[in-house]
């Protein structure tokens, strides 16, 4: 016998929530079979917080003392206001990002422009796919909207679906936010003019295989997720 922590997960899935995870991965496995470079259209995109201090973690503020050395104490800190922003990237690389102006709320109409901002920059900057690529978002309420699903169909971007409650099966959450935020811990920014020059900057040190092992990594994950049927698997980052 031994003690064990419960692991936190996004949710307690239901039985038609894992058979929905489930059957969006296995289609997805199955669209790679037939089309092996498929995943290389697809753009994938969210939005996240990034804070003017968030606090280091506990492995992050750890310091090397003597054995005799008494245990360092350091005050208690919190997460101070916010900025919001919005990154689209693919397996090659960043293609938009954009900083969401303060006080505005990212509702279907704000995200709507987000979107025709995004279609101008894939014509310019990935060309080889501009007629056909495919959009990954998760399902906010203003990713849904009737008028974001008008717009699509409009526009002939197909979307790829994402099952509810699955951060670990979105590369923002599983890869970038994750990645980003770790070396943002622990400073103060003090200005939005400063956090958006940091994350901007930390943006850039990502490196073209460094997209392409997100992605490599998205498509083992639904092989992960198809194996437990379905539930959150061991070893995802959540």
């Amino acid at each position: 016998m031994r003690k064990i922590c419960a692991k936190p997960v996004p949710k307690n899935l239901s039985v038609e929530q894992k058979v929905n995870r489930l059957e969006i991965c296995q289609d997805l496995l199955g669209r790679l079979e037939i089309e092996p470079n498929f995943s290389d259209k697809v753009i994938t995109g969210e939005e996240s917080w990034v804070f003017d201090y968030d606090p280091e973690t506990k492995q992050q503020s750890a310091e090397w003392h003597m054995k005799i050395s008494p245990c360092p104490k350091k005050a208690r800190m919190s997460r101070s206001w916010v900025k919001t922003m919005i990154v689209f990237f693919d397996s090659r690389g960043i293609v938009h990002k954009e900083f969401v102006p303060p006080g505005q709320t990212v509702n279907h109409a704000f995200y709507k422009a987000v979107l025709e901002r995004l279609q101008k920059r894939v014509q310019r900057v990935r060309t080889d796919i501009a007629d056909d690529w495919v959009l990954h978002h998760d399902n906010m309420p203003a990713h849904i909207a009737l008028s974001i699903r008008e717009f699509l169909a409009k526009k002939n971007i197909r979307v790829l679906p994402h099952p509810p409650y699955s951060p670990d099966l979105a590369p923002c959450d599983f890869y970038l936010f994750s990645k980003l935020k770790l070396k943002l811990k622990g400073h103060h920014f003090r200005t939005m003019e400063n956090i958006q020059k940091v994350v901007t900057d930390e943006l850039h040190t990502l490196t073209e295989n460094d997209f392409w092992h997100c992605y490599d990594d998205w498509k083992k994950r639904w092989n992960n997720c198809v194996t437990s049927q379905g539930s959150y698997f061991e070893g995802d980052n959540l």
